[in-house]
């Protein structure tokens, strides 16, 4: 298959063609006018020569044209810090430039509409950490400056306002923690410490840990059966069981009074397995999914508060579960329930 010209030589070539034919015309109508010998191979010697001339000035200049001004929209561009066009030759064929225009106007948008999108976090994310400190430091002053404002000088007053400040600090301490440990988890800064272990071992100790505080809304925890063989797995166990920590108590926050949290663990593939956190609560709302892994974000803002938590929990889940390079899912219908899950490499 014959390879195309480039577009600017079939200019060339073309109006070389047209002005050689033209000014050839005339020679043959001068010679024949004025009864010249040699009509036929003088025009003939005159269109090789003129042709040749004409096609190698016209290119030359075209070239040089469109390189000038095509050299100073890729060094205008150059300013913009684009490392797409580094990569590429200056051309001055307009097809190839049109695309790479294209290509470039394209990344642009998608590039703002990331920071767009990255701002309203952003704003929203601050928004977020100044409410969740504001409420328990200005908690803490509240009862504080009445201690100071005489209230202190009452042994039963003085004792009840000091044990509540002291919650508020530790409710702010638990915040910064999670912060801390999603900035190292985020930044890598935060080593996983893998190990095997039975993975069926693990959540029974987190379900008698968590047995009093479902006790008190009427909740049963309980696996899905009786598991008699330990399922071992390779993990970090201590982010592990705070992965497992944080489902089943977000399952006990939301879940039905006299409802169920049930634990299953199941073989995905050869060496993985999946471990799934069922419970028949409120559910959540199919708009509110894909954004329930965010920082400090809440379904139930009110509730949620209410209950307590830093709002970083589901944050903290995904990204230990990321850093092992596994995955985790939701699945939930509003009113009816909700399944997080999540892979674990298994040990044969």
């Amino acid at each position: 298959m014959t390879r195309k010209l480039k577009k600017s030589y079939r200019f060339a070539l073309r109006s070389s063609l047209y002005i050689t034919l033209f000014t050839t015309s005339i020679l043959v109508a001068l010679l024949f006018f004025f009864e010249i010998q040699n009509y036929i191979v003088v025009p003939m010697l005159f269109f090789a020569t003129s042709f040749a001339f004409c096609f190698f000035i016209i290119q030359f200049r075209v070239e040089r044209f469109i390189y000038k001004r095509v050299k100073k929209i890729y060094d205008d561009v150059t300013l913009l810090d684009v490392s797409d066009f580094h990569n590429y030759p200056i051309t001055t064929d307009m097809a190839t430039l049109t695309k790479e225009i294209e290509k470039f106007a394209t990344n642009k948008k998608l590039e703002i509409e990331t920071l767009k999108v990255r701002e309203n976090y952003r704003k929203e994310f601050i928004g977020n950490v100044s409410h969740e400190l504001k409420t328990p430091l200005f908690t803490v002053q509240g009862y504080i400056l009445t201690l100071l404002d005489g209230a202190m000088e009452d042994k039963a007053i003085r004792k009840k306002y000091l044990n509540r400040a002291e919650k508020g600090v530790e409710r702010l301490i638990y915040i910064v923690k999670d912060l801390d440990m999603i900035t190292k988890l985020e930044t890598g800064d935060l080593n996983l410490d893998v190990e095997e272990f039975d993975i069926v071992e693990l959540v029974q100790n987190v379900l008698d840990l968590l047995e009093m505080k479902a006790t008190k809304k009427e909740i049963s925890l309980a696996f899905d059966m009786n598991y008699t063989k330990p399922i071992i797995v390779s993990a970090d166990k201590e982010r592990i069981q705070q992965v497992l920590t944080n489902l089943i108590v977000n399952s006990i926050k939301y879940g039905r009074e006299k409802g169920t949290t049930e634990i299953s663990i199941e073989n995905l593939i050869r060496n993985k397995v999946i471990v799934r956190v069922t419970d028949n609560g409120e559910g959540i709302e199919k708009e509110n999914i894909p954004r329930l892994f965010e920082r400090f974000y809440r379904v139930d803002k009110s509730r949620a508060r209410k209950e307590g938590g830093s709002g970083l929990g589901l944050s903290i889940v995904k990204h230990i579960i990321e850093a092992h390079n596994e995955k985790i899912y939701v699945e939930s219908e509003y009113d009816v329930g909700s399944e997080f899950s999540f892979t674990l490499e298994k040990v044969e």
